[in-house]
């Protein structure tokens, strides 16, 4: 077959309702590579691999269902002919096929951005938008320009505005109000139940097998190597529809709770499909929104707003930081945090409760939602003093759906506060005082979440003080933060003294808690 035009296609751009597959053309060939340089530029989890290879398997046979003409190469292949990069394949078979046009949808990472970039510009390539979110790169800077710091509300408010979500006739917000967070704080009654969410069991057998082949190391586990993610466009549809008729009632509410009986608890889990595109975040939240509108008795509006929030507010809010900021963002560190991360994170063996359970849920499913993830792994990496650098290779390696323009802006913006505090208005830090109110983890662990001095104080209480005393100068004239520096005076000298001195020794220690 010789082809005219080579079209890529990435891991992460594999919408199908993008306006290249609207027409097979006979002359035009899409290509998908598995690449040794995406699999290893970090540390990925075994299932975020194996998510993408699939995904990316069952989205080339789906093409060629619609009647395109595909190029895939798996890794084998891929390595068999010393190709080791994205641009190395699509520069291999341009050759072979003779391609005379060169065309790429714009990817989400800097990193690919400029390498794609850099070879359409040696070949005379052609970029396209991928379509995907509701939001351009650059709205974000023209939103703040000028500004010292970035509000998320803001932005959420004008999108809003903009897509007509969630508004009335005049153009105001559909309640008289706009953000309903205060009301999705809740705790989880004792007596509650979870729904059981959709699965997609499959044998990754095969790929498991090929990541070991070409030794590329993975951190996390895959039980007997089964796989459940959603990974066709038909189940993501149907994982989304689980979602709004089964949890959505109770997502806002609960958003900020946190158990041992169950990973999901009412969150959507639908972030991979929609990083790799499967979803839009249009359809998302239309779909959330037909099914408060279709039974407002059992979903109240603090639930979709909530939800809402998350997809068209803080993703496209993050993603719009991310190329404000990059690429001096990689490398900022405000608070000058050097510490190693705890070896622990990569094995969970830590005798806290909290992180063992947030952590080795994070290495078996590759997931944790996303309280989980702020204010257990992440406030622990915070307080601790942990160096941004091995937190963000944590979290970018540790999901399924961390790609970088999400991670990096949310672990070294919001859960790290490495960007001195561009995209929050404070640091994300608590005592157990905080996890015991919104978890049941505190009821079993080793530690007391009571005690801040002492062998069995909780490391939470210690390290939270010790935080806020090493960077006052930085906090104490927060708004947000003034009433911790009183109650920290309220403790006295002597309190202080043995309370820092605990923080040193769980610093010092940290690899044994």
């Amino acid at each position: 077959m010789a082809y005219r035009r080579l079209r890529l296609v990435l891991g992460d751009q594999l919408n199908e309702k993008h306006s290249w597959f609207a027409t097979p053309n006979e002359e035009t060939v899409y290509c998908l590579f598995e690449t040794h340089s995406e699999a290893s530029y970090c540390e990925h989890h075994v299932q975020k691999i194996t998510g993408f290879f699939l995904a990316m398997r069952a989205f080339a046979d789906r093409l060629r269902e619609l009647g395109h003409q595909v190029l895939y190469r798996n890794l084998d292949e891929t390595r068999s002919l010393g190709l080791e990069s994205i641009t190395d394949c699509v520069d291999h078979f341009a050759r072979e096929h003779d391609i005379q046009t060169f065309e790429y949808q714009l990817p989400d990472e800097y990193r690919l951005d400029q390498e794609l970039k850099a070879y359409a510009e040696k070949v005379g390539g052609v970029s396209y938008d991928t379509e995907h979110f509701m939001s351009t790169r650059d709205d974000v800077t023209k939103l703040f320009h000028g500004k010292r710091s970035y509000l998320m509300e803001t932005f959420y408010r004008e999108m809003r505005r903009r897509h007509n979500v969630l508004m009335d006739a005049n153009g105001e917000p559909a309640t008289g109000q706009w953000n309903y967070d205060q009301e999705n704080r809740g705790t989880l009654p004792k007596d509650i139940s979870f729904p059981t969410a959709s699965v997609f069991p499959r044998d990754a057998t095969d790929i498991a097998e090929l990541i070991e082949r070409h030794g590329i190391k993975t951190m996390g586990r895959m039980k007997d190597n089964h796989f459940t993610y959603p990974i066709t466009r038909a189940e993501c549809l149907e994982a989304l529809e689980d979602f709004c008729t089964k949890r959505l009632q109770f997502f806002g509410t609960y958003q900020d709770a946190m158990t041992v009986h169950d990973p999901l608890l009412y969150h959507a889990n639908l972030s991979f499909a929609m990083n790799t595109k499967m979803l839009t975040p249009r359809e998302v939240i239309d779909r959330a929104i037909r099914a408060y509108q279709d039974d407002p008795e059992h979903i109240s509006f603090n639930q979709v707003e909530g939800f809402v929030r998350q997809i068209i507010g803080w993703r496209e809010y993050m993603r719009g930081v991310y190329w404000d900021q990059m690429p001096a963002f990689e490398s900022v560190n405000a608070l000058e945090h050097d510490l190693s991360l705890p070896k622990w994170y990569w094995t969970g063996k830590t005798k806290m409760n909290c992180l063992a359970h947030a952590v080795n849920q994070s290495l078996d499913l590759a997931y944790a939602h996303h309280i989980q993830r702020l204010m257990i792994t992440g406030n622990f990496a915070l307080i601790l003093g942990a160096h941004p650098d091995d937190v963000d290779a944590w979290y970018l390696g540790v999901y399924i759906d961390a790609v970088q323009w999400v991670e990096i802006t949310n672990t070294r913006g919001m859960s790290q506060r490495a960007d001195g505090g561009l995209v929050a208005t404070k640091p994300y830090c608590s005592s157990a005082n905080y996890i015991n109110k919104m978890s049941d983890y505190c009821k079993s662990c080793h530690y007391n979440y009571k005690k801040r001095t002492g062998e069995d104080a909780c490391p939470f209480n210690s390290l939270y003080w010790d935080f806020l005393d090493r960077h006052r100068e930085r906090f104490e004239s927060n708004f947000r933060m003034k009433m911790m520096y009183k109650a920290w005076e309220r403790k006295g000298s002597a309190e202080q003294t043995a309370i820092l001195e605990r923080a040193a020794w769980v610093k010092a220690n940290r690899e044994e808690l």
